[in-house]
């Protein structure tokens, strides 16, 4: 995953990782039983919850998932992507250690960054177990899970965070909505010609799209974008989750740095909230479910901002697949 998007983004999240070292493997959940406390959580499903811990009082030892309050509609499946918000903290600690809260607010301008994954998947941001706590449960739920960094985290325990493994974590979880996509689906449709002066695109079915850059044309300064398969789906709009397929080259060499179809398929993010690169952004937000986007996107609006990105300079040229919305 030299060049995987999501390495990428994740230079840009607002959000901190601050346990993980990288992400972790699967167990089954086991809910504890064992003599202690659980913690309290306070609050409604979509709004920051307030997490209290009885006084003088020692936590479960075993780990404890509760559904704290249920939502409405379709269960959340194995491998369905997921738009949640999160938030951890140590027991005792009373100190918000990372989540989707403790993001800087935009004051009203754009939506808040919230996490997008598909359950099932390795996370740079929840422990495997933590995310797994989702499954079964409804979208608009709170879930509460609690345990210690050693069996919740394990061996990718951040060593830099301070915490140790006997401490104990509780994770509050809101999933505020569930998709199921086909991590092979792709854009289907006739598909349109390049505009003057656009790369030309050939992609075969399953595999990664081949995007040749017009000799002699120089890269533009502005975003420039083609939709050369318009969908029939409902409208992407800011703070989505987005799910889709995707190829990018470098302009200067026409060479492929990314593909989703190298990384085992469709991937998700959320989009128009400065999780991902502004291009990003600026050019599928308003587009359809079903469309396959053509953008060229100049290193202001890449990753530019971001120096130490091997991408800094470059001009990006992606083809997008959007696949549905969560």
């Amino acid at each position: 995953m030299n060049y995987n998007m999501k390495r990428h983004v994740a230079a840009l999240l607002a959000v901190p990782a601050l346990l993980l070292t990288a992400a972790c493997g699967s167990d089954d959940d086991s809910n504890g039983d064992a003599k202690g406390g659980v913690a309290q959580v306070d609050g409604k499903a979509g709004e920051k919850p307030e997490i209290s811990v009885p006084k003088d009082g020692k936590p479960s030892r075993k780990t404890v998932v509760e559904t704290v309050s249920e939502g409405s509609g379709t269960a959340i499946k194995a491998s369905d992507y997921v738009r949640l918000d999160w938030t951890v903290e140590k027991w005792g600690g009373d100190q918000e250690l990372g989540g989707t809260w403790a993001a800087p607010s935009t004051g009203g301008k754009t939506p808040r960054q919230q996490s997008v994954e598909q359950i099932g998947k390795p996370s740079r941001q929840l422990p495997v177990k933590v995310l797994d706590a989702v499954k079964g449960k409804k979208p608009g739920s709170r879930i509460l899970v609690q345990g210690t960094a050693g069996d919740l985290i394990g061996e990718n325990l951040n060593p830099s965070s301070g915490i140790t493994e006997k401490d104990v974590l509780i994770w509050v979880v809101d999933p505020v909505g569930a998709a199921p996509v086909d991590a092979e689906a792709e854009a289907e449709g006739e598909q349109a010609a390049p505009e003057e002066g656009m790369p030309e695109v050939k992609a075969p079915s399953q595999k990664a799209a081949t995007i040749t850059v017009p000799k002699g044309v120089k890269a533009p300064k502005d975003l420039e974008q083609q939709v050369l398969i318009k969908g029939d789906g409902k409208k992407v709009e800011a703070g989505q989750g987005l799910i889709a397929q995707y190829t990018g080259v470098k302009w200067e060499d026409g060479k492929k740095f990314d593909s989703s179809w190298d990384h085992g398929g469709a991937t998700a993010f959320q989009i128009g909230t400065g999780a991902v690169v502004a291009g990003w952004d600026q050019g599928l937000v308003g587009k359809n479910v079903g469309d396959r986007v053509l953008l060229v996107i100049p290193p202001s609006l890449g990753y530019g901002a971001s120096p130490d990105s091997e991408l800094a300079k470059n001009t990006l040229v992606f083809v997008v697949d959007i696949l549905g919305t969560v």
